[in-house]
């Protein structure tokens, strides 16, 4: 079978002709999800002229069962907890605490490797399209979303190359715009629909971020 895009590079550039209606915009930025979100937003922001960033999003986990999340970090210093399953688990205070800082201790080893000195963003009343490579279950996506709206931003677009197409339907519900330029069916998985999934380096990620600030869309 044949992947539907080359690469994320061509996931990007695709992606960006359905967001047409955001380029030139001066109230618009993209926000990537590091690491494979990266090189699709970097081909976003360059064709709609508008600046790049990243949004470092880190679920925290239960402590006996991690993929299961009780909450999220992100950029910007906002934790979100969602206090309902935290109390139906019993999770302490000091077992939260301790997710917590865990995960706060990734997150900004990478906000230190990706943005270095730059403070975070200004998103208050701006338009912010968080782009990822693809959603699955869209657990992280969701937690990003939930996140971000701590910022304060007037609109919050998710937008990616392929998802599920029940994964893309429940994000009416949660963005206030969402554009899934592919949702095959079946979809089985995101890799599938790419012939180069290979994994984005931390060096990837750091080059592109320059490259963007470098052009003339890079202004935050």
């Amino acid at each position: 079978m044949r992947s539907r895009f080359r690469d994320r590079h061509d996931a990007g550039r695709r992606l960006a002709t359905e967001l047409r209606v955001y380029a030139n915009r001066p109230d618009v930025l993209v926000l990537a999800l590091p690491r494979g979100g990266v090189p699709v937003g970097f081909e976003v922001a360059t064709a709609l002229n508008v600046p790049l960033d990243v949004f470092v999003v880190r679920k925290l986990g239960l402590p006996w069962q991690e993929e299961l999340a009780i909450g999220a970090i992100a950029s910007g210093g906002v934790r979100v907890l969602n206090r309902d399953l935290i109390r139906e688990a019993r999770v302490s205070d000091a077992d939260v605490e301790r997710v917590t800082e865990t995960q706060k201790a990734e997150l900004e080893r990478q906000e230190r490797r990706y943005r270095g000195v730059r403070p975070f963003p200004d998103l208050h009343e701006k338009t912010v399209i968080l782009i990822d490579d693809g959603l699955a279950t869209g657990s992280t996506m969701r937690a990003g979303v939930e996140a971000l709206r701590e910022e304060g931003p007037a609109r919050i677009v998710v937008a990616v190359p392929v998802a599920s197409p029940e994964t893309c339907e429940a994000f009416r519900d949660i963005a206030d715009d969402i554009i899934c330029a592919e949702t095959p069916e079946p979809f089985r998985a995101v890799g599938l629909w790419y012939d180069d999934f290979s994994q984005t380096t931390d060096e990837e990620v750091h080059d592109l971020l320059d490259r963007a600030r470098g052009g003339a869309h890079a202004t935050l």
